[in-house]
């Protein structure tokens, strides 16, 4: 069950942009690591973001395939965290899942969503070339 609201996601052709949204419940938007996996057919779950709250307001981190392409960013008010996906590559196509947890996020798990933290119902990201 999905504790985490997603939204945004869909098609769009390479070079495109996307924005997914995770409303965040406010018992755990706080001191936590907030972050947006992704996991294609075939692939492990993989971390492509996240933003550590647990000791700061915030450091960013990103996987290397995406540095200069997504912007992870959060509004405190709205609860919500946004992953902004710019110059868009078929490489990216994936189910994206939004999760959070007062412990650091792991980089990777076998499948999304996992035992560990809380998690979104996944969004279908697809990139055509």
């Amino acid at each position: 069950e999905a504790q985490l609201v997603e939204s945004g996601g869909g098609s769009v052709q390479a070079g495109g942009s996307l924005k997914l949204s995770c409303i965040v419940p406010g018992f755990i938007f706080q001191y936590s690591d907030m972050g947006w996996y992704r996991q294609a057919p075939g692939n492990e779950c993989e971390l492509v973001s996240d933003i550590n709250k647990i000791v700061s307001d915030g450091v960013t981190h990103y996987k290397d395939s995406v540095k200069g392409r997504f912007t992870i960013s959060q509004d405190v008010t709205k609860a919500t965290l946004y992953l902004h996906m710019n110059s868009l590559k078929p490489e990216d196509t994936a189910v994206y899942y939004c999760a959070a947890d007062r412990r650091r996020l792991p980089s990777r798990f076998s499948v999304c969503p996992d035992d560990f933290g809380y998690w979104g119902q996944g969004t279908q990201v697809t990139v055509s070339s």
